[in-house]
């Protein structure tokens, strides 16, 4: 017993390490994913690993293929879009619980979160990163842990391509817009402005990922130190 509860608990070690790396862009779509080394550098048995391996593949984020191994997935433009539909539904539902149950405070936590947003000057992957920890704030005031859950899966996915967008040039008040919206009270209001924004993002989002189809990469050395550009997105292309 007291072995099993072991293994669990490093299987859980890895899967949040190897997670972790895939949402910071340190893991790169298309990048191969070797459970010895994973292992090696972890310094567990691969034991640990393939169960960590198996659960993140049912969460999308790694695929295995027959005598091709695994790898952190590439997903194509339709995933994008695809992902996008389910993206929309949970913020939607998020913004409307928010815009009714949030507290005066966390409205203006709310607030200043999205002006730092909207201000900031990151390079691509750093602001993704911001992007997404302002969006599970909002799930977090939403008030409901299964909701929140989902957002978090949502953005871990989207974090596979959304390394590669950059942040708007010039004026830039999007985020502070969503938080007026929300701040309103009005629910349809909230979840009008929500929607708005998503479809800004994967207009945004398609456009630069296109652009960007023709990148290739070399391998890291090691999975968790990145060394050079990753595969983009190939367009058209369903990654299974």
């Amino acid at each position: 017993m007291r072995d099993g509860l072991f293994d669990t608990t490093l299987a859980s070690k890895v899967y949040e390490r190897v997670r972790r790396g895939i949402v910071s862009g340190e893991l790169r779509p298309g990048q191969p994913m070797s459970r010895r080394r994973i292992a090696t550098e972890l310094r567990t048995s691969p034991l640990p690993v393939a169960s960590a391996f198996q659960r993140l593949e049912f969460e999308g984020l790694l695929e295995s293929r027959p005598r091709a191994g695994t790898r952190v997935r590439a997903v194509s433009l339709n995933d994008v879009r695809d992902h996008f539909v389910v993206w929309e539904a949970l913020e939607t539902q998020v913004a409307m619980r928010v815009a009714l149950m949030a507290t005066a405070l966390e409205l203006k936590h709310l607030g200043t979160l999205a002006e730092e947003l909207d201000n900031s000057r990151l390079v691509a992957g750093q602001y993704s990163m911001l992007h997404s920890d302002f969006h599970r704030q909002i799930a977090e005031y939403s008030r409901c842990p299964a909701l929140y859950d989902a957002v978090d899966r949502c953005h871990a996915f989207a974090m596979l391509w959304l390394s590669k967008v950059s942040q708007p040039l010039g004026s830039n008040t999007r985020h502070q817009q969503l938080v007026a919206a929300i701040a309103s009270r009005d629910p349809v209001k909230a979840a009008q402005e929500a929607s708005q924004h998503l479809s800004f993002g994967i207009a945004r989002a398609i456009e630069e990922l296109t652009s960007n189809s023709g990148e290739r990469s070399r391998g890291a050395h090691s999975i968790f130190k990145r060394q050079g550009k990753q595969p983009s997105i190939q367009p058209g292309r369903q990654a299974r």
